[in-house]
């Protein structure tokens, strides 16, 4: 029944949340900087060891930073893919090959592992009910490549493939083929807030009963070409020593240290579990997403975009903010940022109430469009561990984010609700709140 404009009643708005399906993960896939797999990235995050390392192509005298957060057991340097080196068991054919730039593998990888991790069928991934969101900025590597051949060469010399390998919809383009997804797909760009907005409206879709199922994945390429316009901004570190560059919420933070890699993250409806008997990671509860409105590239000092985040995602999940146990914080380790999202904390939480709170940039470094989704796939790990990751390198703690209860070692600890957040250029802001099953 459609009612008229202003006779929307409280019972009507009721039965609609009666309707909306709730929303499970069920499966997940890292390939990532501090392990290809759940137990490698667990044992990372409870014993605080990163992924961080002087990352050699980065050793060069025009490079004012020489350190990243590269996947380990990937070799995807050269600009054949064909001479790419990973691990066997993702072997691929040299057609397929052809349209992938270095984070297409990691996200083609990533989501081969979630599948066999949810336990899906191939007639679960492919079919009108099974959609996929992703995220990632494109390769500026490989469209710098190709630009310059085109330039030097001609424009019938080069590869006919080298658009849908670099832009930022790639992502999008070469696992919809080749897992022959055929729901909803499309790719996000906001920065730092991408995956984060791949996954809220992921979760749009199955709660409103559009999408039983949805693959949300995240992926980011890690060499010379994406990390280095960064330090023109003045965003990176540039520290030499891997074991304390990246440290969010300390009083002498500098800079993030990049990352690369590819997550997934598999969502279904509370019928589809029901069906398959499926094993469940978490439930996502209720997601907000707000804006700064204030500049291009840096976060309003107050945090008003986020601490909006984080009050609509309260509101959506309907729970009071002392109901938060843990918070896995944006903080990048940059200075404005992290300050602009502890005055965000403080704000949101008041005086007496915080929840335990970490950055994992520590460990994992700053994955860009990739973060939000491996920040998530995180939190689910510490509802199946039973564990809070720790935020390491705070040597002195900075003096704003005091009363706020940072945790500097991992506590085996299981949380029931989890907050994450994530905020990208531009001022978007995002925040998700997961409860534990």
């Amino acid at each position: 029944m459609c009612l008229p404009v202003g006779m929307v009643s409280s019972d009507h708005c009721r039965l609609i949340g009666l309707l909306m399906s709730r929303v499970f993960v069920t499966g997940l896939g890292f390939i990532s900087s501090i392990g290809n797999d759940e137990d490698t990235v667990v044992d990372h995050l409870r014993k605080l060891k990163h992924g961080i390392e002087l990352f050699e192509p980065l050793q060069v005298p025009e490079s004012p930073v020489k350190l990243a957060a590269p996947v380990k057991d990937f070799d995807v340097e050269s600009y054949d893919p064909e001479d790419w080196i990973y691990p066997s068991k993702y072997r691929l054919r040299r057609e397929i090959l052809r349209s992938f730039s270095p984070h297409v593998l990691y996200a083609y990888c990533s989501m081969k592992q979630a599948i066999e991790n949810a336990g899906l069928e191939a007639s679960d991934v492919s079919n009108i009910d099974t959609g996929i969101y992703t995220a990632s900025a494109g390769s500026s590597r490989f469209l710098h490549k190709s630009l310059e051949k085109m330039y030097n060469r001609g424009i019938m010399r080069c590869n006919p493939l080298n658009i849908v390998s670099s832009v930022a919809g790639t992502v999008s383009f070469n696992l919809v083929s080749n897992y022959q997804i055929q729901g909803v797909s499309t790719g996000f760009a906001s920065a730092c807030a991408s995956s984060g907005h791949a996954l809220g409206f992921a979760f749009e879709e199955i709660r409103r009963g559009k999408q039983k199922r949805m693959f949300v994945v995240g992926a980011e390429d890690c060499n010379f070409d994406s990390i280095v316009p960064f330090a023109v901004m003045r965003a990176l570190s540039l520290s030499t020593d891997p074991d304390s560059a990246a440290r969010p919420f300390d009083k002498n933070r500098q800079g993030f240290v990049s990352s690369g890699g590819g997550v997934t993250m598999v969502l279904e409806s509370e019928e589809e579990v029901a069906r398959r008997g499926a094993t469940v990671y978490g439930e996502i509860v209720g997601w907000g997403q707000a804006s700064d409105g204030y500049n291009v590239a840096i976060s309003h000092p107050d945090g008003r975009g986020l601490q909006n985040a984080m009050k609509l995602a309260l509101k959506d999940a309907e729970l009071p903010v002392d109901k938060i146990d843990y918070l896995n914080a944006h903080a990048p380790s940059t200075p404005i940022g992290d300050l602009s999202e502890v005055v965000a904390m403080k704000e949101v939480f008041g005086p007496n109430t915080s929840p335990m709170i970490s950055s994992t940039k520590a460990l994992t470094g700053h994955g860009l469009s990739l973060s939000s989704i491996l920040e998530s796939g995180i939190c689910m790990l510490a509802y199946k561990h039973g564990f809070v990751p720790g935020s390491a390198n705070i040597d002195e703690l900075m003096k704003e984010a005091e009363g706020l209860n940072i945790i500097r070692e991992s506590l085996d600890r299981k949380p029931e609700y989890i907050m994450s957040n994530s905020s990208g250029f531009g001022g978007a802001n995002i925040s998700l709140i997961f409860r534990s099953c």
